[in-house]
């Protein structure tokens, strides 16, 4: 396997701006939602596009309390979390008539999450042949539209 070097991205993963913060955190705590890509702010849990997608329209579902696992949220935090997901599924649906969706929670390092120590959910559409040769052979995604216009798109949508 081929390594794609992207050290723009520790900015923000590392959160540089503040050391030893959390970029979940970080977030909604910044009063600029669009460059944030923060789409939704609930009471107890808000919807940010991820930065860095696996396709257009990669959504998280992210709770505001700094928690590792679901389990350590409230019943009220999970059950708006969940009534997120459904309304993120709706406005993607709408906004861009995907096939199908991959909805998950990767928990742990080892469960494959990236931010390990926030948890969130991921809500992620899918297209029929959007796993094409780049993806399959180059091991390179290619997404199709500008993260400006994916906000854009998508928040004017979450209002409807």
């Amino acid at each position: 396997m081929d390594n794609l070097w992207s050290p723009w991205r520790m900015k923000y993963i590392s959160d540089a701006e503040n050391p030893g913060s959390c970029v979940f955190c970080t977030a909604p705590k910044k009063n600029d939602d669009e460059d944030m890509l923060i789409v939704h702010r609930g009471k107890a849990a808000f919807v940010i596009l991820n930065r860095f997608p696996y396709t257009t329209g990669h959504l998280m579902i992210v709770p505001y309390a700094h928690v590792s696992s679901i389990e350590l949220l409230s019943a009220d935090e999970r059950a708006e979390m969940i009534e997120l997901v459904n309304t993120a599924l709706g406005v993607l649906r709408s906004t861009y008539k995907p096939n199908g969706f991959n909805v998950g929670i990767n928990m742990g390092s080892a469960g494959g999450a990236g931010i390990a120590e926030h948890a969130h959910i991921h809500v992620v559409p899918r297209w029929a042949g959007d796993t094409n040769f780049m993806s399959t052979v180059g091991e390179t995604r290619v997404i199709p539209e500008d993260l400006c216009q994916t906000f854009k798109r998508i928040s004017e949508a979450w209002k409807e």
